[in-house]
């Protein structure tokens, strides 16, 4: 008998049929002699419904009250899934993120894990039960507060249980047939990738693919979970992301030179203008972007003029921390000595990502040959040993990830990708 984790995302639990249609898969997980536990998202738009409700009455929602609300989301999905499993003849149980053991820090909508103990959850599945917990949700090791993990955080939940359960497997259901060369909404040929690496699908997430949460991948390669990313919607087999390569039949599967390309228009560009060209002043606005529990991707410093001796210093960060970066610069500019600020939401990142990039040295010159003949102008660029990533207008990216996705022969032969609703998580 093996240990299953399962995690459903929104769109796959998003009403009444769907609640049921996931409860028969997970009903047929544990009678082919498993046992199961399950993670569920708040259905649908829950959670983007229940925010805008909260900014209907506050502006600003206090954080902590924020948590509270949105982490119903998840409990409604939960006690739903766990009376239509009984429906059907098998014993399930619901928890919520604390009940399960989901010890967090005391940050408030984007906590992180620090520790599980699952000793509720093991108890009830040695029992015989479905255990069924709620995602995106924990409880501070410190306050005892409610904290939620952010978006996609059931990503995560899955993998620390999955690790601190040590299951056999982590599966990640969601409304595409798995990991795909592009976001099959906008590269209507994409191909279905059958095995990735941890390496490459953290680099696809952290450039924006939205299958999968890089916090997730980050976990499981930290404790080698396996990860089986499949549809909720079709039996077909998915997509495998673990340390070396699955074996199909006789067959083994191969990584390929490109594994894909991720875009991302969720990110903002803050340009730091004339900068004092002196030891101390990146580290300065670094720390107050860091003081403001911002995280940061992109980075470029132009080459200061001899003449003013000032530099300018730009950066991508997620939009929604956008008002808060302008926000502590400006508290820190006195102490800096910049000029000005500027903050540019338009943008979008393109990133190709594979594993054989570095010891192929075309591949650059391929890629930026693709966006030229696009016509896509480039504003920064970054690297690192399995990717390329430059940022570009975002009204322009669509057409410039069909360039790259095809220049690079990704394009799939076969029928169209099919995307069976939601978002993709």
């Amino acid at each position: 008998m093996g240990l299953v984790v399962q995690k459903y995302g929104g769109s796959s639990v998003a009403d009444a049929e769907g609640i049921k249609r996931v409860a028969k898969r997970i009903v047929e997980t544990k009678k082919s002699g498993n046992q199961v536990v399950v993670v569920v998202s708040a259905m649908g738009d829950t959670t983007d419904e229940l925010i805008d409700l909260a900014e209907q009455v506050s502006p600003i929602p206090a954080g902590r009250e924020l948590d509270m609300l949105l982490t119903s989301g998840e409990r409604i999905s939960m006690a739903l899934l766990a009376m239509a499993i009984k429906s059907l003849g098998q014993e399930a149980q619901s928890f919520t993120g604390s009940q399960a053991g989901v010890i967090t820090d005391s940050v408030h909508n984007k906590a992180r894990i620090i520790d599980v103990t699952p000793g509720r959850i093991q108890a009830s599945v040695d029992e015989g039960n479905v255990a069924i917990v709620a995602g995106f949700q924990g409880v501070s090791l410190d306050t005892k507060d409610i904290t939620t993990l952010g978006r996609g955080g059931s990503d995560t939940t899955a993998v620390a249980l999955a690790a601190a359960l040590n299951a056999d497997v982590c599966e990640i259901y969601t409304d595409v047939d798995g990991v795909f060369t592009a976001d099959p909404r906008v590269v209507k040929k994409a191909r279905k990738i059958d095995w990735i690496s941890f390496g490459d699908m953290l680099e696809l997430a952290s450039s924006g693919s939205k299958v999968l949460l890089h916090r997730c991948v980050e976990y499981a390669r930290r404790y080698n979970i396996p990860i089986h990313v499949r549809s909720s919607f079709s039996g077909l087999p998915g997509t495998w992301v673990s340390n070396e390569p699955i074996e199909q039949g006789e067959q083994q599967v191969e990584q390929a030179l490109i594994s894909g390309v991720a875009h991302d228009t969720s990110e903002a560009k803050v340009t730091v203008v004339g900068v004092p060209d002196k030891p101390g002043e990146a580290a300065a606005i670094f720390r107050a972007i860091s003081d403001a529990e911002i995280n940061i991707d992109m980075i470029v410093q132009n080459v200061s003029a001899a003449s003013t001796g000032l530099t300018d210093i730009s950066f991508t960060l997620p939009k929604s921390d956008g008002p808060k970066a302008i926000e502590a610069l400006e508290k820190a500019r006195t102490a800096i000595a910049f000029d000005s600020l500027r903050y540019d939401d338009q943008i979008a990142k393109i990133s190709l990502v594979g594993a054989g990039m570095k010891t192929n040295p075309g591949v650059t010159a391929d890629f930026f040959d693709a966006l030229s003949r696009a016509g896509v102008n480039i504003e920064l660029i970054s690297t690192s040993e399995i990717r390329i990533s430059v940022v570009t207008r975002a009204d322009v990216v669509a057409e410039a990830v069909r360039a790259v996705h095809s220049a690079f022969g990704l394009d799939s032969d076969s029928d169209e990708a099919v995307v069976y609703g939601g978002t993709g998580r």
